[in-house]
């Protein structure tokens, strides 16, 4: 018997994983994320469309360690430091749009739906939150976390980050106001507990988490440090438990008396595994816990829904932004970015529905119109983006341009990573830069870092001579377009030809083709970086810093001349010896 159902649990086991492993691949590829992967992969086994699985309650009990697991993790990343960088952005704007769209909905639920004020505040917070996972990962395949917008939306998702423990702890209250509602007694005793439990939770992790995981790591054994860690995060969530509050709370708690520990990176990387996996088998057990055909039946209650939801939150996430001084578009960006129901709705519906202030029917239907919001949102962003290719270009007409008082002894022609550090440097020195770029967004992000950036296209005479270029000691062509880099270089050269020229170049390939353009002096973007940290690497082997400096310089003659023999007999020249250059683009 033993055998049989320790086969049944491998059996299970293989189903999840193979569930998942078919289901989120294709999800990702279509963009749609892995998050409604796991959830249709728990449909489609769970017991509502082919029933290969039914045991779905017990599989979405043990899965929220998962979720406990996260909330550690995401304590765990809140250093005060990283807080404070952020703190209008988190606490004005994250705050704001949290509570606003919760009232709003709520107000909703409870006028036009017809549920408790406790339910319809226990929904609208759940809906309040956007999805961290579905965000960052279409943020991250753009490459625009670190642009103003990203960071902006960032700061939203973290405060709602932030916002999850305090409604976890909430709902319990909220569920002991329906009991009060019926006349139950209400014993204060709880109360106390969790008073005293989180007060000793933050002693024990002011006085003791540090010196213990001291301990352990003299120790040096990797596996009982990860069971330390795991200790630490169930200890504190069943503590929490213990005194009625969620599990969750303390595992966030735990996370955050650790953020400041000199242990959190090796913490953080020997829970992400667990994490991972048991999150993604949360989400499988709440696709399998689903009712679909009840949601089927009320399809158009819940297209309607998660439309509404998306319109609603939309609208208040783009005004809010606005207010907070992001242009139209960023706004726009933003709003379209974050309008879904996230994964810690679900987690929050499936607390609601343990604490009885949730029907089934009413957890399945918000759970689907979350499901439907978050495989929307890559349709609506994609609809923003091609509007946005479609407008009519920005006028920029309100954009400073050099004219021909412009007499400064440095042009820099491009104000991009590498223009803008060399403008810096020549700033701190008091001389002044004459600065031009094609591209009005960083033109006004330097506006607000204080430097003044003239508009132009630096490939053209009559906007290089209004810059002052024929007048100039200096011109640093330093533009991120490697083809325009090129064309300005050889007007600049034709047109002023005294002038001296200080070029980047790209790669290696534009180095080549920069050697008969005029330049007086190019450098490629990624070589001396290169050589910097080689010879960092040396002088940390101990290596005598003679014999370092002439590697160096033997190095630096040896690139010249592979330089110099590839232009001549191209990329793949024969070298001295022999042998063949190799092509690297550094």
């Amino acid at each position: 018997m033993a055998a049989g159902g320790e086969l049944t649990i491998f059996q299970d086991a293989a189903l999840y994983l193979a569930a998942a492993v078919v289901a989120v691949p294709i999800f990702k590829r279509l963009k749609l994320g892995s998050v409604l992967g796991y959830l249709a992969a728990g449909a489609i086994i769970g017991p509502h469309v082919f029933a290969i699985v039914g045991n779905a309650e017990s599989v979405l009990a043990f899965s929220e360690f998962g979720v406990v697991l996260l909330l550690f993790l995401i304590g765990l990343e809140l250093k005060p430091a990283r807080l404070w960088a952020l703190k209008a952005d988190i606490f004005g704007l994250g705050t704001a749009q949290v509570c606003l769209t919760a009232f709003l909905i709520g107000v909703f639920g409870v006028m036009v739906i017809g549920v408790s004020w406790q339910t319809a505040v226990l929904i609208g917070l759940g809906l309040s939150l956007s999805s961290t996972a579905f965000a960052l990962q279409l943020m991250q395949e753009r490459k625009e976390l670190n642009t103003q917008y990203g960071t902006r939306a960032f700061s939203i998702l973290l405060l709602q980050d932030l916002a999850i423990a305090p409604i976890l702890a909430l709902s319990p209250l909220l569920a002991l106001g329906i009991y009060v509602a019926s006349g139950e007694d209400l014993s204060w005793v709880p109360a106390a507990q969790a008073i005293g439990a989180i007060l000793g939770l933050v002693l024990a992790g002011r006085f003791l988490l540090n010196p213990v995981f001291g301990v352990i790591a003299q120790t040096k054994s990797s596996e009982i440090f990860v069971a330390a860690a795991l200790l630490i995060v169930i200890g504190s969530a069943l503590l929490m438990e213990w005194c009625g509050l969620s599990m969750a709370l303390g595992a966030f708690m735990a996370g955050v008396m650790l953020a400041e520990s000199e242990y959190r990176h090796q913490i953080e990387a020997d829970i992400q595994p667990f994490r991972g996996l048991l999150l993604g088998l949360f989400f499988i057990a709440i696709g399998m816990t689903i009712d679909w055909t009840v949601v089927l039946a009320q399809w158009p209650l819940v297209l309607g829904g998660a439309i509404l939801l998306m319109a609603l939150k939309g609208t208040i996430i783009l005004i809010l932004c606005r207010l907070f001084k992001s242009s139209w578009e960023d706004a726009g960006r933003i709003a379209v970015t974050l309008p879904q129901g996230g994964e810690f709705g679900f987690v929050i519906v499936a607390q609601g529905l343990s604490l009885g202030l949730m029907s089934h029917g009413q957890s399945d239907l918000v759970s689907a119109l979350i499901t439907l919001s978050m495989a929307f949102t890559p349709l609506l962003r994609l609809s923003f983006e091609e509007a946005m290719k479609r407008r009519a270009p920005a006028s920029t007409d309100h954009l400073p341009r050099p004219d021909e008082t412009e007499t400064n002894s440095v042009v820099i022609l491009g104000f991009g990573r590498v223009g803008q550090i060399v403008s810096q440097i020549f700033r701190m020195k008091g001389i002044s830069v004459t600065a031009i770029d094609a591209d009005p967004k960083r033109i006004e992000a330097a506006k607000r870092f204080g430097a003044k950036v003239y508009f132009g296209d630096a490939t053209r005479i009559d906007v290089l001579t209004a810059a002052g270029v024929g007048r100039a000691d200096l011109v640093y062509v330093t533009i991120d377009n490697a083809a325009a880099c090129t064309r300005s270089i050889a007007v600049i050269a034709k047109r002023f030809p005294t002038v001296r020229i200080m070029a980047r170049a790209h790669d290696r390939v534009h180095a080549l083709e920069l050697l008969d353009s005029g330049a007086d002096f190019l450098i490629r973007d990624t070589f001396e970086s290169s050589v910097k940290l080689a010879e960092e690497g040396l002088n940390r082997l101990d290596i005598n810093k003679e014999e370092i400096a002439h590697l160096l310089e033997e190095f630096r003659r040896a690139d010249s001349d592979r330089l110099l023999r590839q232009k001549a007999d191209g990329i793949y020249a024969t070298a001295e010896d022999g042998g063949t250059f190799r092509l690297d683009k550094s």
